[in-house]
């Protein structure tokens, strides 16, 4: 039997702080919830972490930057398609492209991607507030999130992204299309795009494509052919140039139609 008189007292129970009462005293590592080891390791994330962030945005704006006066050489797209080739160990060229400048560009082709892609392209700064507006719309009323991409998202995505809908792409694609309107100008970001952007499976830019389907230097595309490039961008390892269907025909016949309609040349004039 325990003599009471020995017996260690039961600690008080907690009280809680207030006036005129200490707070008990509670060691930091408790508070925390973190060993010394897990604070070490906390504490060189918050110190590393917004630095290595800090430098790849330093390093993409650089980069962005020179791009204005550098022609890329390659795509984001086009190095896929490199190692698509080389793991099938495709013994043709991967893909086909010609850096072309703009002052080779007859005003049919951006007025026809403007067309069809991008109407509001003179007026936005990248992203196209009606146009995210009419997709957030449709999406409430439960019929799928279509797209509402900018020329400049897709510049940002063709050059140096991947394809796909999530959540970390879209978010850098947001970064480097704010970066690609701030650096550079309207011309040079339809001249980029109109290089890279893919005409067919293996087909890059208006270059090649004008070469490979119509058998005639960039110089001499016609309006019509203009908007066959054009027509076949939302899909074009759907759509073929070299076998036009008939829904093809119908999607170039009408950006062929809107191109007067946005104020031809003037338009451009307007960039």
């Amino acid at each position: 039997m325990v003599d009471p008189q020995t017996q260690v007292p039961a600690p008080a129970p907690e009280r809680l702080a207030g006036p005129g009462v200490a707070a008990p005293i509670v060691p930091a590592q408790w508070r925390l919830g973190l060993g010394t080891g897990s604070r070490r390791v906390a504490a060189w994330l918050l110190f590393l972490v917004p630095r290595v962030l800090g430098a790849l945005a330093l390093l993409s704006a650089l980069i962005v930057g020179a791009l204005r006066w550098v022609d890329p050489p390659v795509s984001s797209f086009m190095v896929r398609q490199a190692l698509a080739a080389w793991r099938n160990d495709r013994q043709a060229p991967a893909y086909y492209h010609t850096w072309v400048s703009w002052r080779q560009i007859p005003p049919v082709l951006p007025l026809a991607v403007i067309a069809a892609e991008d109407q509001r392209f003179a007026d936005h700064h990248g992203f196209d507030p009606v146009e995210i507006r009419a997709s957030l719309a449709l999406w409430r009323q439960g019929r799928g999130l279509r797209g509402a991409s900018t020329i400049t998202q897709q510049t940002a995505k063709n050059l140096f992204l991947w394809p796909g809908r999530s959540w970390v792409r879209k978010g850098l694609e947001a970064w480097f299309t704010a970066l690609i309107e701030v650096l550079w100008s309207k011309q040079r970001i339809l001249e980029v795009y109109l290089n890279i952007v893919q005409f067919s499976p293996s087909t890059y830019g208006v270059g090649a494509a004008s070469t490979r389907y119509f058998n005639r230097p960039v110089e001499a595309i016609t309006l019509n052919e203009a908007a066959l490039l054009a027509a076949v961008l939302p899909a074009p390892s759907a759509f073929r140039l070299e076998r036009p269907s008939v829904r093809l025909q119908r999607r170039a016949a009408w950006i062929a139609d809107q191109i007067p309609r946005l104020g031809g040349r003037r338009y451009l004039g307007r960039l």
